[in-house]
């Protein structure tokens, strides 16, 4: 098949849209379908076997005052989808995704013209643009890995004021994804958790969702024989400014736990830390966390394999990438039952009740004191991975679901 993909943020480096293209598209590639990726900053690198096609944008959503204007192009903002995103990231909307579907649009719509492309499917995007890719007669499918309802829904209740609450309503185009979600083809989602919101949320019937676990890189993610491990080291990987992430809830259970474990926390170099900071000085928790930053791959792997156990504390996961990637290098994981994690811990790990600190405490304080069932979640975290989170396995279920849809397109 001759695929086209879409994602409006392609390095794999700057979050899990990336991972997903980079992996679906190469493992697509690699099953001898021809795959063209049309990606917006920040880009990917490389993909093997991928014709990557780049578009731009002036990220005014970022940019402040003179920033906006292009020395060498200073018109260039009166251009109509540059004006349009210009004038909606001022209102406080974030433009990026819209702009992104309609500029992928015009790129399709050329490229289609050479290279007749089977299939479009979209990344998380669901911008107004995919409703005009259904009128050049090709397959639309998007993947949606959670609704934006559920970011919203976390925004609002965090905010301390009206105002805040208005800033996280202007910001999230969730009317968009509501519309578009429900006019396409299908729609591909991370698991069955999501797919429940997605019908809840957007209204798309349970009949036109497939859901295709992600995959891991075992080769990268993997027991590292050299590496010993940390006595009571915990593990948390995620945004701690994200309220998704439950961070609250587990630097409470710090508090109450007997045992004497420090916490490391690998943030991607959150920028503010503002609200965190201050908590960890009001539970007086300065000395027994330690913020890494950002960590390279091999770096992240290190300590996975480094630490007694990794904790996902999510309020919500559409999947939870972290508690995969533990289990795939052999550390026990205590995860909450935010979204998906209890289907992607299954029996390899500790699932408590998100937002409840005291029940992660006792996990924690349990499991550190238990040393058969460590090495019990051990093994069996490897082999869940080895079995359910395959990403070849994930690309030969999407090709299977483009044929049908294609199929039933044309019939």
């Amino acid at each position: 098949m001759r695929i086209c993909l879409l994602c409006y943020r392609a390095n794999p480096f700057c979050g899990g849209q990336g991972i997903y293209l980079k992996y679906v598209a190469e493992a697509l590639a690699r099953q001898g379908h021809q795959v063209h990726a049309i990606v917006g900053p920040p880009y990917p690198h490389h993909m093997n076997h991928v014709t990557i096609h780049y578009i731009e944008n002036n990220q005014y959503y970022i940019k402040k005052g003179v920033e906006c204007i292009t020395y060498d192009n200073p018109f260039d903002i009166f251009h109509p989808i540059n004006a349009y995103e210009y004038i909606h990231s001022r209102l406080g909307a974030f433009p990026e995704i819209s702009g992104f579907s309609y500029r992928a649009f015009f790129m399709v719509r050329k490229l289609h013209e050479k290279l007749h492309f089977d299939v479009i499917h979209d990344n998380q995007c669901i911008g107004y643009g995919l409703l005009f890719m259904k009128a050049l007669g090709i397959p639309v499918i998007a993947t949606i890995h959670h609704p934006l309802t559920i970011d919203l829904e976390n925004v609002l209740e965090r905010a301390s004021s009206f105002k805040n609450r208005m800033k996280g309503v202007m910001f999230y185009p969730i009317l968009m994804q509501q519309i578009v979600s429900k006019r396409l083809d299908h729609i591909i989602t991370v698991s069955e958790d999501s797919k429940h919101r997605i019908t809840k949320d957007f209204g798309v019937p349970p009949h036109k969702q497939s859901v295709v676990y992600n995959g891991l890189d075992t080769s990268i993610f993997r027991k590292l024989p050299y590496v010993k491990k940390k006595r009571n080291k915990l593990l948390f990987v995620g945004n701690v400014e994200d309220g998704k992430k439950g961070f609250v809830y587990l630097l409470k259970a710090l508090t109450l736990i007997q045992s004497d474990a420090t916490l490391t926390v690998i943030d991607g170099g959150a920028p503010h830390r503002r609200i965190t900071q201050k908590l960890v000085d009001t539970l007086g928790m300065r000395n027994k966390v330690e913020f890494v930053g950002a960590a390279s791959t091999d770096e992240l792997v290190h300590h996975y394999n480094e630490a007694t156990i990794a904790i996902v504390p999510s309020v919500y996961e559409g999947f939870g990438f972290p508690a995969a990637e533990a289990m795939a290098c052999g550390t026990p994981v205590i995860a909450s039952d935010g979204g998906a994690l209890r289907e992607v811990v299954g029996d390899a790990g500790i699932v408590v009740p998100a937002r409840d600190e005291v029940a992660l405490a006792n996990a924690i304080d349990n499991l550190l004191q238990n040393k058969k069932l460590l090495q019990e979640l051990s093994h069996k975290g490897i082999k869940r991975v080895q079995t359910h989170f395959n990403w070849d396995n994930a690309a030969l279920q999407m090709a299977a679901i483009y044929q049908k849809v294609i199929a039933s397109y044309y019939r």
